[in-house]
């Protein structure tokens, strides 16, 4: 998923964050917590990859398909560990969502990137692969997007991260971190090749000042 709008800057949260209730203010966003280090992500990954392989009995019939904008680059890492323990190169493609959401009249859209499928993907097993999932929304616009290039034997899902919220019947076949969230929370995923500095998965929040302390009752006089 997220996962970044666009217009966002790196590092933002998934595509699929619902736009803010007007009737609320915003309130900055702190970090809270480093969920996942670069440590942590990389062997995320490594773990997806080998239960993409062994669900699907072998590399053989495998597409991958990133949706951006982290998605691309996640793909080429799952595909890239497929072909250190399995010796098969692993077809990636990048998917562009954009034009296939249910909120295009609603709100400016923007490309995020041109959509690559190396190989034809009718008869194959696509595994779309996102770095957020969330409301399920995009997952779902990627499905759309699928129809118009092929028809796969089957559509797998892979996510870094899965937030909850989900507000379709959209599930994860591969998660690499289960993180319950608020819903005025943010996930922001980093990625080196991406976002410039070291991979991490990062949990922010609504910046709440603690409240102020009741004030001292005055002392009884004695009578």
């Amino acid at each position: 998923m997220p996962a970044s709008e666009p217009g966002l800057t790196p590092g933002a949260t998934s595509r699929e964050h619902p736009a803010p209730d007007p009737q609320h203010s915003v309130a900055a966003l702190v970090l809270r917590t480093r969920v996942l280090d670069a440590d942590d992500v990389r062997r995320a990954l490594i773990r997806i990859a080998h239960e993409i392989v062994e669900r699907n009995h072998g590399p053989g019939d495998l597409v991958l398909v990133g949706l951006y904008t982290r998605g691309p680059a996640i793909a080429r890492r799952i595909a890239d560990a497929v072909e250190q323990f399995e010796g098969a190169a692993v077809p990636v493609g990048a998917l562009d969502v954009a034009f296939y959401r249910d909120d295009i009249g609603l709100r400016r859209i923007q490309p995020l990137g041109p959509t690559q499928i190396p190989v034809d993907i009718t008869g194959k097993v696509v595994v779309l692969v996102d770095d957020v999932l969330y409301t399920g929304r995009t997952a779902r616009s990627a499905l759309d997007a699928l129809t118009e290039l092929g028809r796969p034997r089957a559509v797998q899902f892979a996510v870094l991260v899965d937030r909850g919220h989900r507000e379709l019947p959209i599930r994860a076949d591969f998660v690499g971190k289960n993180l319950p969230t608020a819903d005025t929370e943010d996930v922001r995923v980093q990625l080196s090749e991406i976002d410039g500095g070291p991979d991490a998965i990062e949990l922010w929040g609504p910046d709440v000042a603690p409240a102020p302390a009741a004030p001292a009752s005055a002392p009884r006089r004695r009578r």
